[in-house]
């Protein structure tokens, strides 16, 4: 059975949860067959929450949620050694960590020393509990939630080498009148959540992952992704670009979508179209700049300014 298939299914049958959020849904599966993490960053009461639990209950797998506060310590996160006075030994108990799908609900809330030990394991792979390191199996992914307008008291923002980490940040925004009306009805007299099944086993993920990285990338799409990339480094707005990380980020979220929609090849058009989910969240703006434009504006800039290959081949050569 092919991912595209998978994923079409899937859109359809969170569509009975989440009305109109199609694309977001592809995006995240984008980001899971490429083991990377996401973002969530939206108003109050979008769907955030209902959006990550609805993609865990489609994927066969463990699923942990994690709600921050600032008094979640960093072993409420990645675990303790604690004393069994039973064996009259130290025993580990890995923390909610050791999952498939680990919602991480409200980041911004969380202390930084918190939001690091997150972090390290996204990044890594790996938790490392009084010395003692244990392996995160695949598949594994982060679904990350702040809000935007919860920036002042009680929160602490996530550092930009941190929002690095993060293959995708996506906004869900409101939904459309109609979607918000067949939200209302479908709402009414059950739970559209508890009735969803899986979709994606493991073994599906794991192969879709190996299967996404043999879709091919020919010199010219390199050299444009390369030519965006460097456009944001030099921005006169833009003090700090896109970083390496994100150069791959955006390489592999082009091919996740070729694959999704049943290519074994980049296009330029796929590079453009995932550019705005993968680069923005990357780039520290000048004092100056951040009072004229928006890191989507400079992207904005960046992909009008940086000429699209007119042929392009598609046996990666």
């Amino acid at each position: 059975m092919s991912i595209q298939f998978n994923v079409e299914k899937m859109k359809e049958q969170i569509g009975k949860v989440i009305m109109g959020k199609g694309e977001t849904v592809e995006l995240l599966m984008n980001a899971f067959i490429n083991q990377g993490h996401v973002l969530l960053e939206s108003v109050p009461g979008t769907g955030k929450t209902m959006l990550a639990k609805a993609v865990a209950k489609s994927v066969e797998g463990d699923f942990q949620r994690i709600q921050f506060t600032p008094d979640v310590l960093p072993s409420d996160v990645s675990g303790i050694q604690y004393f069994n006075p039973k064996e009259q030994q130290f025993e580990l108990r890995v923390g909610p960590v050791l999952t498939n799908v680990l919602l991480a609900d409200e980041i911004n809330r969380a202390t930084p020393r918190t939001q690091s030990a997150l972090l390290e394991v996204m990044e890594e792979k790996q938790v490392t509990i009084d010395g003692e390191t244990v392996q995160i199996k695949q598949p594994f992914i982060v679904i990350a939630t702040q809000n935007p307008i919860e920036s002042q008291q009680g929160t602490f923002d996530l550092p930009e080498a941190q929002m690095d980490r993060f293959f995708m940040k996506l906004d869900l925004g409101y939904p459309g009148f109609e979607d918000e009306r067949e939200m209302m009805k479908s709402h009414r007299e059950n739970q559209p959540l508890e009735q969803l099944t899986s979709i994606f086993s493991k073994e599906d993920l794991v192969g879709f992952q190996n299967e996404v990285q043999k879709v091919k990338v020919s010199g010219e799409v390199e050299q444009y992704i390369l030519s965006i990339v460097r456009s944001t480094r030099n921005h006169e707005y833009v003090d700090v670009g896109v970083s390496p990380r994100g150069t791959l980020a955006l390489m592999r979220s082009a091919q996740g979508r070729a694959s999704i929609q049943g290519r074994d090849y980049v296009t330029p058009e796929d590079v453009k179209t995932m550019a705005p989910y993968v680069l923005p969240h990357r780039l520290v703006l000048s004092l100056d700049g951040a009072t004229i434009k928006s890191q989507e504006d400079v992207l904005t800039d960046v992909l009008e300014g940086v000429q699209v290959p007119a042929e392009y081949g598609v046996l990666g050569k």
